[in-house]
Formats: structure tokens, C-alpha cells, sequence
């Protein structure tokens, strides 16, 4: 393993890992490629998950599930996981080259600048391809800069954990999606126990259906006539996809617009089309954009993501996520959609001259803020019953928790048992 960088030298370092083994539904998060690849029964999430069992162990309760509630009110927590506050979120002077405004970026340059961590595990774009996710250790605030955008692929994040805390890295930050927290807190125990691990900060990422950076190049190479020059590529809550190129033009595609149809089956890895935990519920703070209209959406999970929050002080502008339109029908035609697929991706296509008209009505009568989030949630749950009983249905009872049943249940009565 090679000595990590001294100050003089970059700031961020990836230690030497080795290739990543064959395994049947995998993200690569990292933990095949440590010390101990056989801890993957024990911590991945598409094996058997516990999600109750980590959301007591991180945040002191599992999520408040519909028996629980006390009335017929079902709270967002079976939605989202155990949050303690949401909140529609943006800084007030935006980073340069964020996704967004800059908000996951700054808070970890915050617990640098502050010296709560001694580093922060993220992802930086690949030296020979800027989509492409590199794990990187970074110790620097100032060149949690160069870890800004979203990055399309996977990537090892966990495997660099442990050589972080062989490097006296003792107080750590990690900005993950949920494959690789879920494998992070599944570890946790063991890391404080036997490596030394003193303190961490999760900073979670939403995510759902990813793909290789390969497929990522054939998608952008359907909506960009020049997709070498695309700089930017983001899914809106507006049903709208924004993209920019190097020459500074902006185009907005309507989702309707998207060739989905014309991808390959299998663009979304089952993994993919099988994940549970959208929101990222084992981190402290999640940060996306599903709830926030336009702005980021933050869940504070607990108060170390209460922490994280307040790093950020007077440079961030908060308010109440709002919430409009209504879910069900949208919800109901994705299913409609989905059922109907041949497999992977839904096929139908809406007629041309229809298109334009769908495009504009969705932003305005369409679900909206929370209940946009509530809707790709439920959708997700759906999701992942449908695609699991098709193609794995031996592994339903271990993969499925709870909630995502309860989630699904309005929608599409759970199957018997096999």
C-alpha cells in the first residue's frame, strides 16, 4: 500500500485495492476489496438486511412503522426512516461547481476547518474520465473542492476505511450512497472494536438506479448530440432533466422526453431495480433533492446529523419542505408501466402529440415537494417486488423489509410466501 500524501504533496489519496471479486448483486461498495472480503454476509445490503436492527443501533429507534403511529395518520417515517426534522435547504452564496448549491460539500469542509474529523472519505471524478467515481481520503478543506458534482458509477468507498484509520485517521466523515452506508454501519461496531475508529459523521447521499459509468456514456450519448461536452446532468423535481455542456448552454429535457425505452433491459443493474433504502435512512443527514422543490432536501436523522447541520451555520437558508399535488395516480401508472415491461425498464411509449401535453401539466398538477418524494418512494418499493419476483424470488423473504411491504400494500397486495 502506498504512504499517503504528505501536506505538500495531493491532498487526496486512494490507496491501492485489489480487484473487485465476482459477486451475484453487487454495488461494489468497497467491502470485497478489504482486508476481509467474506464480511460481505454479514454487511450487504442485497444479502439478508436488518434495517430495524441498524436504525436502533445509529439512531437509538427504528422507524415509526403504521402499528405504531396511534392513529390512521401514517407518518413519513415509513416514507423516509427516522428523521427528527425535514427541511428545504440552499446556501445563500452557492459553490461553484455543486450539484446543487454546495451544501454536502460545505459541511465537510466545515468539520475540516473545524478539526471535528481527520479526514473525510468521498468521492472525486476519475483522473481518465470525470464521471467516473474515484473513493478518495481527504484531509484538506479546502479540496473537499474538488469532490463537488455527482459522479456516475460504482465505486469501492468502504474498502478505504480501514487504511484511513492504519493512517491515524481516527475521526472520520464519510459521504456515501446507501449500499455502502448500510455496509459502513453493518461494520461499525467492528471498526471501533478493532481498528480504532473514534468518531463518525455520515453524510448520506439518496440513490437509486445507478449504473455503470459505461452505461452512463451510452445514455448521455442519446440526449446530448455532442455528449463529450456535457459538464452536468441532473434529475429534477420538476420532471425535467438539466444539462449543461462546456460552452455554457443549459437544456432542460422533460422526463417524457427521456429515450428510456431505448435502453438496453438490463442498463439498471438489478441491485438497482431491487434497492430498499432510497433515502439513505442509515445515515445522519441526507442530502438530495426529491422533497425540496427546486432546493435541497435535508433529513436530520439524529443529533450528530444535528451537528453536521449546524456546522453550516448563518451561510445556510432554511425553510419547510412544502407538499401538493396528490401521488396515487402517478403511482398507479408507473405499476401499470412496470407490470407491462418485458423486464428491466418499462416499455410503453406515449404517443408523440401527447407528450408536450403530459410534459406541462406534470410540474403544475403533478406530486409536488413531499409528496413528490412520498410518490418515488412507493414507486421504489414497487419496484423492487415486482423485479425481485421475476427474477429472484427465492431471495423476497430475506432482501424485503417490513416497510417496504407496508409501502407497497396500497398498490399491490404482497404475494404469498414461496
Amino acid at each position: 500500500m502506498p504512504e499517503p500524501p504528505t501536506e505538500a504533496s495531493t491532498p487526496l489519496w486512494t490507496p491501492e485495492l485489489p480487484a473487485a471479486p465476482a459477486r451475484h448483486l453487487c454495488t461494489d461498495c468497497g467491502v470485497s476489496r478489504s482486508a476481509q472480503p467474506k464480511r460481505c454476509a454479514q454487511a450487504c445490503q442485497f444479502i439478508q438486511p436488518d434495517y430495524p436492527a441498524l436504525e436502533r443501533q445509529v439512531h437509538g429507534r427504528s422507524r415509526l412503522m403504521p402499528a405504531d403511529s396511534g392513529s390512521d395518520q401514517v407518518s413519513d417515517e415509513l416514507f423516509f426512516g427516522p428523521h427528527q426534522q425535514m427541511l428545504q435547504a440552499r446556501l445563500k452564496r452557492p459553490l461553484a461547481g455543486a450539484q446543487w448549491t454546495g451544501i454536502t460539500t460545505r459541511i465537510a469542509q466545515k468539520l475540516l476547518e473545524a478539526g471535528e474529523v481527520d479526514a473525510v472519505i468521498a468521492m472525486a471524478p476519475h483522473p481518465d474520465d470525470p464521471w467516473r467515481p474515484l473513493p478518495v481520503i481527504v484531509t484538506r478543506a479546502a479540496d473537499m473542492a474538488r469532490c463537488r458534482g455527482m459522479r456516475m458509477g460504482y465505486a469501492p468507498l468502504v474498502a478505504l476505511v480501514e487504511p484511513a484509520l492504519q493512517q491515524g485517521y481516527k475521526r472520520l466523515a464519510v459521504i456515501g450512497v446507501p449500499c455502502q452506508v448500510y455496509a459502513l454501519r453493518a461494520l461499525q461496531p467492528e471498526l471501533e472494536r478493532d481498528h480504532g475508529l473514534e468518531k463518525l459523521f455520515v453524510i448520506g447521499i439518496p440513490c437509486s438506479d445507478n449504473t455503470t459509468t459505461e452505461r452512463f456514456h451510452e445514455f448521455l450519448a442519446l440526449v446530448a448530440p455532442q455528449p463529450e461536452e456535457v459538464t452536468y446532468l441532473e434529475f429534477r423535481a420538476d420532471y425535467h432533466v438539466e444539462i449543461r455542456t462546456r460552452d455554457g448552454q443549459v437544456r432542460e429535457l422533460p422526463f417524457l422526453s427521456l429515450p428510456l425505452s431505448s435502453l438496453p433491459a438490463d442498463f439498471f443493474p438489478m441491485t438497482c431495480r431491487s434497492c430498499v433504502d432510497y433515502t439513505n435512512t442509515l445515515s445522519d443527514l441526507t442530502v438530495g433533492y426529491m422533497g425540496g422543490q427546486g432546493e435541497q432536501w435535508l433529513l436530520v436523522r439524529n443529533a450528530r446529523g444535528q451537528q453536521l447541520l449546524e456546522q453550516l451555520g448563518d451561510e445556510v437558508q432554511l425553510k419547510a419542505p412544502g407538499s401538493a399535488g396528490r401521488r396515487a395516480g402517478a403511482v398507479r401508472g408507473f405499476l401499470k408501466n412496470l407490470e407491462l415491461a418485458a423486464g428491466g425498464l418499462p416499455l410503453r411509449r406515449m404517443p408523440d402529440w401527447l407528450r408536450p401535453v403530459v410534459s406541462w401539466l406534470m410540474p403544475r398538477i403533478g406530486p409536488r415537494g413531499l409528496e413528490f418524494a412520498r410518490a418515488r418512494v412507493e414507486m421504489k418499493a414497487l419496484e423492487t417486488l415486482v423485479h425481485l419476483e421475476r427474477e429472484e424470488p427465492a431471495r423476497m423473504k430475506h432482501m424485503v423489509p417490513e416497510h417496504v411491504i407496508h409501502l407497497a400494500r396500497p398498490y399491490r397486495p404482497p404475494s404469498p410466501p414461496r
